[in-house]
């Protein structure tokens, strides 16, 4: 199971697409930044990609397995369960449209951690809010840049709103997502949230580990 400090800077990978674009650039693979993001201080990371095949993404997700493995950091795998099992994932993170956290439980066992996205209130279903570990909520800020379907924007207190109903069911880390930057991480801290969720942040420029430096230092400063 994924402790709940770990939860604190959660990195979600980007599509392979943007990699090669930033390796092109900076002459780094996707996994090296990933790597160097880690020794900025991401504490957790998700595997996700909207553009491979099977293949692809198994072999991608093995390959980012053994560098998490190395440096003793959980794997979470966006949606596929199946995926999971096969590269023997910490945690699965499941959306709306995806199967319900109960019906995840029963294929993963009772040690797998299974974090669940809450867009809003009509998302919070008690009896699914059971089964999860961990729920990611928002997107707070416009997300569309990474993810054209992401639902719409919460804003700071509709972050803060939401989390105080999942934790009036069951005190669970939220993960806040969408438009993270350093400038507002603290504000999702002060909002409840156990940490950020961050996707471009670290994949689109050639110093993760300073990025990741500037949302560690910003959320360290709130009380």
């Amino acid at each position: 199971m994924i402790p709940a400090e770990a939860y604190r800077l959660y990195l979600v990978t980007d599509n392979p697409s943007v990699y090669a674009k930033t390796e092109r650039e900076t002459g780094k693979d996707w996994l090296t930044l990933v790597s160097e993001a880690i020794d900025g201080g991401v504490t957790v990371v998700q595997y996700r990609d909207e553009e491979s095949d099977d293949a692809e993404l198994l072999a991608r997700a093995r390959a980012l397995r053994a560098l998490l493995d190395r440096r003793g950091i959980p794997l979470v795998l966006n949606d596929r369960v199946d995926l999971a099992a096969a590269v023997r994932a910490d945690g699965v993170h499941v959306g709306q449209s995806d199967l319900p956290p109960r019906e995840v439980r029963r294929i993963v066992g009772p040690d797998v951690a299974i974090g669940w996205s809450i867009t809003c209130a009509a998302d919070v279903d008690p009896e699914q809010l059971a089964f999860a570990d961990a729920v990611g909520v928002g997107p707070v800020f416009d997300a569309r840049g990474t993810k054209p379907d992401a639902a719409p924007p919460l804003g700071v207190d509709g972050l803060a709103e939401l989390i105080a109903l999942i934790e009036g069911i069951r005190k669970i880390p939220a993960v806040a997502i969408g438009g993270m930057n350093p400038g507002n991480a603290g504000d999702m801290v002060r909002a409840g949230a156990a940490g950020v969720a961050v996707v471009s942040a670290f994949s689109r420029t050639g110093r993760p580990a300073e990025a990741a430096r500037e949302f560690i230092r910003a959320m360290r400063t709130v009380p």
